[in-house]
């Protein structure tokens, strides 16, 4: 369902909403927010991320072309959140297989008369927390490019979520859940990660959320949560 937004709100907040085939956004307080949406890798193109990742197992869908992007114009601080860089956090993670019964029946999901030995977290559990950078734009012959220079850090804090100023009833200016990833288990559950971002006229609020539930035998969810007041 399509957000309708009040023009009146949008211009209180002196915030601009734009949008472009697969690609819309919101651009508030300095700061530039966007979702790209697009349809699921091909065939090549997963036997690539197969080849760069070293493994040959991947999610049902995977959509690689989506992505939420949140940058601060004037630091040049990006963060953004894509299916590879979850995809490398799981194959590092290297968790072991979750033992549950439904799993003897899967042995013969990918290859009907072949055994698969599943000796890899077929959950797709990533660690991702995003990824980000500082970027800046430089004029190259006349053309503005975009290039990064660095890497952000994180560091751990101990302040807590406003939980008082995320239930306030402040107009919703933008949103959007952009989906990464998402394997339906052999018909035995789902994984699935997904973004969701939401913007007001004082904050923006972000959770990346990864879920998982399997066989009626186990469930998983792994929130990371964002929250920035200007």
């Amino acid at each position: 369902m399509e957000l309708e937004v009040d023009e009146n709100d949008l211009n209180a907040a002196g915030a601009e909403v734009f949008a472009n085939g697969g690609r819309k956004g919101i651009r508030i307080h300095g700061w530039l927010i966007e979702s790209r949406t697009n349809s699921i890798l091909n065939s090549s193109t997963v036997q690539e991320w197969e080849k760069k990742l070293e493994t040959s197992h991947l999610p049902e869908m995977v959509f690689g072309e989506n992505t939420l992007i949140l940058k601060h114009l004037n630091s040049g601080t990006k963060i953004h959140f894509k299916a590879f860089d979850a995809l490398c956090g799981w194959k590092q993670e290297a968790l072991p297989p979750v033992e549950v019964p439904a799993a003897a029946k899967w042995k013969f999901r990918s290859k009907p008369f072949e055994e698969v030995i599943l000796d890899y977290d077929y959950t797709f559990t990533t660690p991702y927390c995003g990824s980000g950078a500082i970027e800046i734009e430089k004029e190259l012959n006349g053309t503005k490019i975009s290039e990064e220079t660095g890497n952000l850090h994180w560091e751990d804090c101990k302040e807590e979520i406003d939980l008082v100023a995320l239930a306030s009833k402040e107009p919703i200016l933008f949103y959007d859940e952009v989906v990464l990833y998402e394997d339906e288990l052999a018909d035995n559950g789902v994984s699935l990660l997904t973004v969701k971002v939401r913007v007001m006229p004082s904050s923006w609020f972000l959770l990346l959320q990864f879920w998982v539930s399997y066989s009626l035998s186990i469930t998983k969810i792994v929130n990371f949560i964002i929250k920035f007041f200007k």
